[in-house]
Formats: C-alpha cells, sequence, structure tokens
C-alpha cells in the first residue's frame, strides 16, 4: 500500500514549459513562409526549365540568393518543429527520442547541403 499524496504522485509530471515557445516560433516561421514563399516563387518561378548556365547566373544575383537562403533556413525549420509535433502526438516510448533526434539531423543536414550549394552557385 503506498501513502504518497494525490500531489506527490504527479509531483514532476506536469508542463515542460516549451510549449508556448514552441507555438510562437512556429506561428513566426508561418508569418515568414507566407512573406517568403511569394518571393520565392516569383524570383526562382521563371528560371525552372531554363539552361544550367542562366541559373547559374541568375542565382549569382545576391537578392535571389538571400530569398533563397531564407526560404531554405526558415522553410526546414518550419518543417523540423512540425514533424516534431507529429512525431510528439503518435510515437512513444524511446522510439519518440530517437524519431524527433533522427528527423532534426535529417533537417539541419538538408539545410547545411541546401546553403553549401547555394553558395558554391552564388560566389
Amino acid at each position: 500500500m503506498k501513502f504518497a499524496t494525490d500531489r506527490k504522485r504527479v509531483e514532476g509530471l506536469g508542463s515542460s514549459r516549451t510549449g508556448t515557445h514552441h507555438f510562437w516560433v512556429m506561428t513566426v516561421t508561418s508569418v515568414a513562409l507566407l512573406v517568403l514563399t511569394p518571393l520565392f516563387l516569383f524570383s526562382f518561378g521563371p528560371l525552372l526549365g531554363e539552361p544550367h548556365d542562366e541559373v547559374v547566373a541568375a542565382l549569382s544575383h545576391p537578392f535571389r540568393a538571400i530569398v533563397t537562403a531564407l526560404m531554405l533556413i526558415v522553410g526546414l525549420h518550419h518543417f523540423r518543429l512540425g514533424v516534431q509535433v507529429l512525431i510528439e502526438d503518435y510515437v512513444h516510448g524511446l522510439t519518440r527520442k530517437i524519431s524527433i533526434l533522427v528527423m532534426t539531423l535529417v533537417s539541419y543536414g538538408m539545410m547545411a547541403t541546401g546553403l553549401i550549394a547555394l553558395a558554391m552557385i552564388a560566389l
């Protein structure tokens, strides 16, 4: 028979105090994507189907390179946060921690790869 009070049984199991921060970061990245997506589409869209040399020349302009870099950074950060919420809702136990770690590494890896490729093209 346990003689612990109700409060003692639930102490330490409460809020992790990170939900509000996570919500605000998701909101800020969503608003940033509302601005960045049309900029990216209008600056990069006309380049679809063009020869390689023209795309490289266009991405060497600072505005297009900066918009593409911001789209990579903000978009993949928003992706990481969204996938984390999805994993937290539907995966349990040790698999949850491993899945969040793997998806964090994948998103930051994609971000780094994209930025390195963009730097090689733009510079």
